[in-house]
């Protein structure tokens, strides 16, 4: 298999004009590598030779559907549009998507939304019967009655498009998965290219099982342990005490008068709020490039790794704390339905710190957890809880406002517990953080 030296344009970086998607669906990367990427001329059989010694090879699932494809087209398949779609385990997305076109000769990687399930667009498409039934879905566009059954097959029409086939890709998982293609040739596939593409899309399908399982297992880990943390044990960082000493803003945060509520609320409203109040906070960290570590019952425990820029990771992180504020202010002017009266106002203190922290694992031999540790974490929980003592719901540690070009307040030195030095802490200028809805952060003490 020959290198590929050509990189995936990037979303934002490419124009959409002449591909229409709908709103819930959002382009990742578009792969360009056009014809070049397979031999000028080939047989289905040889693509399927391919596909069994050089699949497995590939670690980036677009290109090589990419390369099938094109091989496909350099036997002589008359392909004039093709698509992969693939379920995943997410708690926001649908699933994954590789779109090709050959109008561009471009792959597009898309995600789409949990919301594409519940729209008529979809009901009404192909796909939904091999979702939902595992039909195999064969129409000619051109056909009024087939375009009555499915509103796609009018624009398909509209492109010149003779033949579409949607079907099932894999029988074996319990995510649904599937694939379509296209033509523009006179009368439509013929049979024998029928069957031909049948069965190098039935070996596909085992590629197909093998994405989902990859996929699956990295959303999982990115969705309970974090991008970094996920991918560090993705990558084999299992062992206790695997990891690495890494300089991080540290983020700690407490929901104010948590106790309290639990106690006039039901555990169902404690969740709702917790919800609401930890995606406020959660989304500013992810939104600023931080890496949400854990929740610990109302507490958060973030870093924003310095890597090559500790001024840089200060100011992130002192954006996404002040958006924070705002967000959980935004909750208690808008009172959303799902946020129990009884949870209001709610309030946070957030504490940013800069230390050396070993981010690796820690735990007993059968139950491990990915996490930071050392003396810089203790720091930052201790300064959180003078969030409270000086009545600011915001604080950040002398190291931090050292790199920020940002008038800060001084709010003293203080002394913390098991710590001989004490610790200056700082607080941005009143009124920095916009809008803070109902509560008053100056009378939290």
């Amino acid at each position: 298999m020959e290198t590929d030296t050509s990189a995936p344009l990037e979303a934002g970086n490419f124009d959409l004009t002449e591909r229409h998607y709908a709103p819930f669906v959002n382009v990742l990367r578009r792969h360009h590598r056009g014809p070049a990427c397979a031999p000028d001329e080939t047989t289905l059989e040889e693509a399927c030779d391919w596909l069994l010694r050089d699949g497995l090879r590939y670690e980036d699932f677009a290109k090589l559907y990419e390369e099938l494809v094109w091989r496909g087209i350099a036997s002589g398949a008359p392909i004039s549009r093709a698509t992969v779609h693939v379920g995943t385990l997410h708690p926001q997305l649908s699933g994954y998507s590789w779109n090709f076109e050959l109008f561009d000769g471009c792959v597009d990687e898309i995600v789409v939304d949990r919301q594409a399930s519940a729209t008529k667009s979809f009901t009404l498409n192909p796909l939904y019967r091999v979702f939902n039934h595992g039909e195999t879905v064969r129409v000619v566009p051109q056909d009024p009655e087939d375009a009555k059954r499915f509103p796609l097959m009018a624009e398909l029409a509209e492109q010149g498009v003779t033949d579409y086939i949607a079907r099932p890709l894999g029988g074996g998982s319990d995510y649904n998965n599937g694939g379509t293609i296209a033509t523009k040739q006179p009368g439509g596939f013929s049979n024998a290219q029928y069957q031909a593409l049948t069965e190098i899309f039935d070996l596909f399908a085992l590629f197909i099982e093998r994405h989902i399982a990859q996929q699956i297992s990295a959303n999982v880990l990115d969705t309970y342990l974090g991008a970094s943390a996920g991918a560090e044990v993705l990558s084999g960082a299992i062992q206790r005490g695997a990891g690495r000493r890494i300089e991080a803003v540290i983020w700690v945060s407490d929901l104010r008068g948590f106790t309290d509520r639990s106690e006039r609320m039901s555990e169902e409203e404690v969740s709702q709020m917790l919800n609401l109040y930890f995606g406020a906070l959660a989304g500013a960290v992810m939104d600023h490039g931080g890496e949400v570590l854990k929740f610990i019952g109302d507490g958060l425990l973030a870093v924003f790794p310095v890597v090559d820029d500790a001024p840089g990771a200060a100011a992130r992180a002192l954006e996404a704390a002040e958006a924070s504020v705002t967000a959980v202010g935004k909750l208690n002017d808008d009172r959303p339905d799902d946020l129990p009266r009884a949870a209001l106002p709610l309030n946070t203190g957030i504490a940013l710190h800069l230390g050396e922290v070993f981010f690796g694992n820690v735990g007993s031999p059968s139950r491990r957890d990915f996490t930071v540790i050392g003396r810089a974490v203790n720091e930052a929980s201790r300064v959180e809880t003078l969030t409270k003592e000086v009545g600011r719901p915001l604080l950040i540690t002398a190291p931090i406002a050292k790199l920020l070009d940002r008038e800060m307040e001084a709010m003293g030195a203080y002394s913390q517990k098991g710590v001989e030095t004490t610790v200056e802490v700082f607080a941005p200028a009143r009124g920095a953080y916009g809008f803070v809805g109902l509560t008053d952060y100056l009378k939290l003490a």
